[in-house]
């Protein structure tokens, strides 16, 4: 099982190049942001962690553009996002972006996505929550069309556009990863991912977590699909429950850094990479 780490990069924590090395050089094997453009001041959508939201959310820097800035300062480990609201971002523009990151980083970028919780968020770039998954879907069904194909087209619900020329194309189509625990991602991953990214699973969730594992392996297997990767997202960082990861059929796990200072995290970092062992 592969060990990385994620984080809400933020504009008055540690910088991106710095961790970046800092992960490599303990030899973690990934390194993922998160995304959000804004937070509305005024926000009815309510958020799972509690009451209050944390500044991070609102503070967190873009992540295409510090991944391009870690490709260049590393050579080895994984660089993607956990997650991107590929729904909030034009395909065609995104697809350049994504695919002139992965060019930087030698083909190591993994587009872990989500539909995202803010319906406020949404709406300020035009749309609508009532089919954010749908919106979801296609945008990334556009983006594989741009990525693969010399002169692409997509003609569906929300994104029209006849045939293109647009290049630098990814060194590798970036993996993509499916974000979410509800009762339908599974569809999600098996017809429009190459891994599933759920969150957050607690000690006592890890038994029925791992029947869904086996269940997602079962209808892989079904669909031709072969072995599609498990990466939870802010793993608890225990060697018990690590070790009911690995069990379950986990392949990766990221521990959530600190939005913290450049001392706190990579204290952070040498504390958690003695997980590894």
């Amino acid at each position: 099982m592969e060990h990385g780490v994620l984080i809400f990069l933020t504009d008055y924590g540690i910088d991106g190049a710095t961790l970046a090395r800092a992960t490599e050089e303990r030899g973690f094997d990934g390194l993922f942001l998160t995304e959000h453009t804004h937070i509305p001041v005024r926000r009815e959508s309510p958020w799972n962690g509690g009451a209050e939201l944390p500044r991070r959310y609102w503070h967190t820097e873009d992540p295409f553009v510090a991944l391009a800035a870690m490709a260049v300062v590393t050579e080895r480990i994984a660089l993607g996002t956990a997650v991107s609201l590929v729904l909030q971002h034009h395909p065609i523009g995104l697809a350049k972006t994504i695919a002139s990151v992965d060019r930087l980083s030698g083909g190591r970028f993994e587009l872990g996505v989500g539909p995202g919780w803010n319906r406020e968020e949404m709406a300020n770039h035009g749309v609508d929550p009532r089919t954010r998954t749908r919106r979801m879907l296609e945008h990334l069904a556009a983006m594989h069309e741009i990525w693969t194909q010399d002169e692409a087209e997509f003609h569906g619900e929300f994104v029209n556009f006849d045939p293109i020329w647009s290049w630098p194309k990814p060194v590798r189509t970036p993996p993509v990863l499916i974000g979410g625990e509800g009762p339908t991602v599974l569809d999600r991953v098996l017809s429009h991912g190459d891994g599933w990214m759920p969150r957050r699973v607690a000690r006592d969730e890890v038994d029925a977590f791992a029947e869904r594992v086996a269940q997602l392996r079962r209808r892989a297997t079904d669909a031709g699909r072969g072995h599609l990767p498990v990466t939870v997202f802010g793993a608890v960082p225990e060697r018990e429950v690590l070790d009911a990861y690995a069990a379950a059929g986990v392949d990766r796990v990221l521990y959530e850094l600190p939005d913290a200072d450049e001392a706190e995290v990579l204290r952070t970092l040498d504390t958690l990479a003695e997980l590894r062992s």
